[in-house]
C-alpha cells in the first residue's frame, strides 16, 4: 500500500513538474515574469528553450515574431477639411520588433494572455491609435485633393509613415498599411460637377488666350502693312522699275509716269 503510495505521490509530482515547465515555441519570443512583476521591467526577462514556471508569480509570454494582420471590422467615419464625410476600412501588418517583446509584455501584460494577447493588443491599443491618427489626419485634406489621381495614394503614404513612427514607440515594425477610402455616390457626384465645371472653364481660358494671340498677330500684320505703304513712295518705285528695266526694251501701252519727269 506504502509502495502504491509513492509511486501515486511520484507521479504526481512528476506530472506538476511537467505542467510547471513551458517551452518557448519556435519564431516566438519568449518573455518570463517574475515576482508578479512587482518590481517593474526588472522581473521580466528573455527567454528561450524549457522555461520553469512553478515558482508564485512567473507567468511566460509567447510573443510570436512573424507578420500579423489585422483589419477593422467596421468602417471609421471621417471628415475632410471641407467638412465633407467619408469613410476608411483599414488594413494593416505588422510584427514584433524582437529586441522590444519584453516592453511589448510589459506595457500590455493588463490587456490579455495567451494566444489572444496581440489581438488584444490590437483592439485596445493599436488600432483606437491608428482611428485617432487617421482622423486627425484627414482633417488636413480637402475632398477634391484626396479624389484626385494619386490623392488618396499620397494620403495613404502620409498615414504609414505616421503610424509606422507609432508603431516604432510601441515596440512594433508595421509591414504594410492601407486605408481604404470609400466615399458616398453624392460625393462622387458632387466632385465629378465640379471638375467638368472646372475642365470647361480651362478650356474656354485656353480659348480666350488663343483669340488673344489671333488678334495680336492680326495687329501685327496691319502695323506692318502700313508700314510699307507708307514706305512705298513714288521715288521708291521708280527706282525699282529702273532697277528691273534695262532701259533698251520698248515699252508698250502707257508709259509709267516717271518718264514724264525727265524732259
Amino acid at each position: 500500500m506504502v509502495k502504491k503510495l509513492s509511486k501515486f505521490a511520484l507521479l504526481a509530482i512528476m506530472a506538476l513538474l511537467l505542467c510547471a515547465c513551458e517551452r518557448v515555441e519556435p519564431n516566438y519570443a519568449g518573455v518570463l515574469m517574475e515576482n508578479y512583476g512587482k518590481s517593474g521591467k526588472e522581473d521580466f526577462s528573455v527567454v528561450s528553450g524549457r522555461v520553469w514556471t512553478i515558482q508564485p508569480g512567473s507567468e511566460l509570454y509567447q510573443v510570436p515574431l512573424f507578420e500579423q494582420r489585422g483589419e477593422f471590422k467596421s468602417p471609421v467615419r471621417l471628415k475632410a477639411a471641407d467638412n465633407t464625410e467619408f469613410s476608411a476600412r483599414p488594413t494593416y501588418s505588422y510584427r514584433v520588433s524582437k529586441d522590444r517583446a519584453v516592453d511589448v509584455v510589459f506595457d500590455n501584460k493588463h490587456i490579455g494572455y495567451g494566444d489572444d494577447f496581440l489581438t488584444s493588443v490590437e483592439d485596445n491599443v493599436l488600432e483606437p491609435r491608428i482611428y485617432d491618427l487617421i482622423k486627425e489626419e484627414s482633417r488636413k485634406h480637402k475632398t477634391d485633393s484626396l479624389m484626385a489621381d494619386g490623392g488618396s495614394l499620397s494620403f495613404e503614404r502620409k498615414l504609414e509613415e505616421i503610424i509606422s513612427q507609432e508603431f516604432k514607440k510601441r515596440g512594433f515594425t508595421l509591414i504594410t498599411f492601407s486605408a481604404q477610402l470609400e466615399f458616398s455616390n453624392k460625393v462622387r457626384e458632387k466632385i465629378d460637377s465640379r471638375n467638368e465645371v472646372n475642365t470647361n472653364i480651362s478650356v474656354l481660358d485656353q480659348q480666350i488666350l488663343e483669340q488673344k494671340k489671333r488678334n495680336e498677330l492680326e495687329e501685327l500684320r496691319t502695323q506692318q502693312a502700313l508700314i510699307i505703304s507708307r514706305g512705298l513712295t513714288k521715288e521708291v518705285l521708280y527706282a525699282k522699275f529702273i532697277e528691273k528695266w534695262d532701259g533698251k526694251t520698248p515699252l508698250y501701252g502707257v508709259a509709267p509716269e516717271f518718264l514724264h519727269l525727265t524732259k
